[in-house]
């Protein structure tokens, strides 16, 4: 049996912001769950507006979108902006529309584990279901439990969280997201 592929998207352009680390931190989970990983961070990101001709593809967005192709399982970790997903990660998800004629459509067949962050209860709150429609209309399964951060209680420092329950809550989403791959992987043609 291979072991799983997970791809990460998701940050801010900050170094060390909360939505990149909790998604690190998902995907040293998935790790030791027995998954491969790959982290498309908020630099990465900085791809320009998605544009459908093909010809405004650049280099850094083919790589993402062929890692998409692969990957067996997704993570994505938004920070809230204005009570909703920020524009970076919006931006990157809307490049999916390159696998609208692929064999396995979009995100089909795909556990999708989801991350929201920002100052307050609300805002995070928002982007967890937020993400969760794209995921849901980019044919995804997304997992039972999605993890929404306070970033003004919860910190992250040297790869850890300050706050066991949520510490907790990312391992448990990205079992739920390994999990998944495996029974696809595994499933009777």
């Amino acid at each position: 049996m291979r072991k799983p592929l997970v791809i990460g998207i998701g940050g801010t352009t900050r170094p060390g912001s909360s939505s990149e680390q909790a998604l690190i931190l998902a995907l040293k989970y998935a790790q030791e769950r027995g998954a491969e990983t790959r982290l498309f961070g908020g630099r990465d990101l900085l791809l320009p507006m998605y544009d459908p001709d093909p010809a405004g593809m650049t280099d850094q967005a083919k790589t993402m979108i062929e890692a998409l192709r692969q990957a067996d399982g997704i993570i994505l970790s938004s920070p809230c902006y204005h009570g909703g997903v920020s524009g970076l990660v919006k931006n990157a998800i809307d490049y999916t529309e390159e696998m609208r004629t692929d064999p396995r459509v979009y995100f089909d067949g795909r556990a999708i584990g989801l991350i929201g962050c920002g100052y307050g209860f609300q805002g995070p709150s928002s982007v967890l279901a937020q993400l969760r429609m794209i995921a849901h209309a980019l044919r995804g399964w997304p997992t039972p439990l999605g993890v929404a951060i306070n970033s003004a209680v919860v910190k992250f420092q040297n790869g850890e969280c300050s706050e066991p329950a949520i510490t907790t809550q990312i391992g448990i989403m990205a079992a739920q997201v390994v999990d998944f791959a495996k029974a696809q992987i595994n499933k009777p043609a």
